[in-house]
């Protein structure tokens, strides 16, 4: 019960001390889902399956990488 707990309190001062940022990513990431599917079927004349799946892996790679980036920059912007 305890680890639970402490989990959860940690979960939440995570998701109040980073709410802009981690609203932003998400949002960026679901567009980036859109764009990237498309573009593949498109351009790359790839199937669905294979345009869903890079849509996917590519994503996750490029919110953690702005997560990243947002906090160093509202860290430098505060200064």
């Amino acid at each position: 019960m305890e680890i639970t707990k402490g989990i959860f309190q940690a979960s939440q001062n995570i998701y109040q001390n980073n709410k802009g940022s981690l609203l932003r990513t998400v949002i960026y990431t679901i567009g980036h889902f859109a764009i990237a599917i498309t573009v593949l079927m498109i351009v790359a004349d790839v199937s669905f399956k294979v345009a869903l799946t890079d849509a996917i892996v590519e994503p996750i790679a490029n919110s953690i990488w702005y997560f990243i980036l947002d906090k160093w920059w509202t860290s430098k912007s505060k200064k």
